[in-house]
């Protein structure tokens, strides 16, 4: 049987009577409920109370304790748009007593709010620029401050599972705030080289490693700018510090957790932003469920799944991550033959993004392509 995650926000609960058993309806088995997460303008169109919610700055959907960031530098943000502190969990409520189980979305890396209060903690790139959403995990601190956060969301949240996105670095992309960078005319090279962080914590790296930081950056500026690539010998020294350090921030994160556990993922060794990167088939992540980004394409969700499917542990579920929005449209047919294009590639799980956000043509759209992929026989 196909099993299917909707995503949501606390927001399209709370304050909606009939939201919880319209999720329901659609014929998922769990809700992904954002715990802590990234800033973000969402519609709501079904919301009794409001069509848009400005959530501008990141932020923990339940109490920030004192006693348990005492000594952080790195602190949650409170949701000052949400009724009360403590939304995860009138929102968790509802939906439980609907029948779905409820799994906390929990976004670590990505942190605007954070990144510009505590800039020496933030990516910075090969030219000084700061990229002020994304901590890097390099550090120590962010490290920890990822860590309790997830202790948090688990004593305070008290959910049915864990999905943690962005475990990881964040690089050049992802960044938002009326995003032009992407507009550029660089070529995927040049994206991963405007994403290696120099801030201290990976200066120090370099220097274990025996990179001199000052040449290295020399050479990360002159490649940019269309000088010559980087030798195979310091791309190879970067992969495994760059990928060293992503395992360091889930190794400390998941000793920390408990209960199932969802892991946003990439194969990509060079991967950034909300899916991390999983390089050694030696040491896979002792999670549930992985999740490949099916984002641009069924296409790329294939070749994303086939390409984790080596990393992950005997018995690790693999999930797709699925757009349903625009510009995907909100057809049954088109999007169930997208959907059995990731399953036929070794999908366990469909995780549909974003029952929140589909309007109510979409959310029909939504039901009918599930009901077709659960009643095809080749599924």
């Amino acid at each position: 049987m196909v099993t299917a995650t909707a995503y949501l926000y606390p927001w399209d609960v709370v304050g909606d009577p009939s939201a919880a058993e319209r999720i329901a309806a659609l014929g998922v088995d769990a809700v992904a409920l954002a715990a802590a997460y990234h800033s973000v303008r969402a519609a709501t169109p079904f919301h009794p109370g409001h069509r848009v919610v400005d959530a501008h700055h990141a932020a923990l959907y339940l109490p920030v304790r004192d006693a348990a960031w005492s000594g952080s530098r790195l602190t949650p943000g409170t949701p000052g748009w949400m009724p009360r502190p403590d939304s995860f969990l009138a929102a968790r409520d509802a939906l439980r007593a609907v029948g779905l189980p409820v799994h906390a979305w929990t976004v670590l890396t990505h942190n605007t709010r954070l990144g510009r209060a505590h800039p020496d903690l933030a990516v910075r790139n090969a030219f000084g620029d700061s990229y002020p959403y994304a901590l890097c995990p390099s550090s120590a601190e962010v490290r920890a401050y990822c860590t309790t956060l997830v202790r948090e969301v688990l004593a305070l949240g008290a959910p049915d599972g864990l999905v943690l996105e962005a475990c990881g670095p964040l690089g050049l992309g992802h960044g938002g705030h009326h995003e032009k960078t992407d507009g550029a005319d660089w070529d995927a090279s040049v994206d991963r080289l405007l994403s290696w962080c120099f801030c201290a914590a990976c200066l120090a790296r370099y220097e274990a490693a025996d990179l001199d930081p000052s040449g290295l950056r020399h050479q990360v500026r002159q490649a940019v700018d269309g000088g010559t690539p980087l030798p195979p010998t310091v791309m190879s020294a970067v992969r495994t510090i760059r990928t060293t350090l992503t395992a360091d921030l889930r190794r400390e994160v998941l000793a920390a957790a408990s209960g199932p556990v969802t892991l946003h993922a990439s194969a990509d060794p060079w991967a950034t932003g909300p899916f991390a990167t999983i390089a050694d088939a030696a040491a896979p992540p002792p999670v549930d469920t992985l999740v490949a980004s099916a984002w641009t394409s069924a296409d790329q969700g294939v070749t994303n799944l086939t390409a984790l499917r080596p990393l992950a542990a005997p018995g690790t579920r693999l999930a797709a991550y699925l757009p349903a929005l625009p510009p995907r449209p909100a057809d049954p047919s088109a999007l169930a033959a997208e959907w059995t294009t990731c399953l036929a590639a070794g999908a366990d799980e469909l995780h549909l993004y974003h029952a929140g956000l589909a309007s109510p043509a979409r959310l029909t759209a939504l039901r009918a392509a599930l009901d077709a992929v659960r009643t095809r026989p080749e599924v």
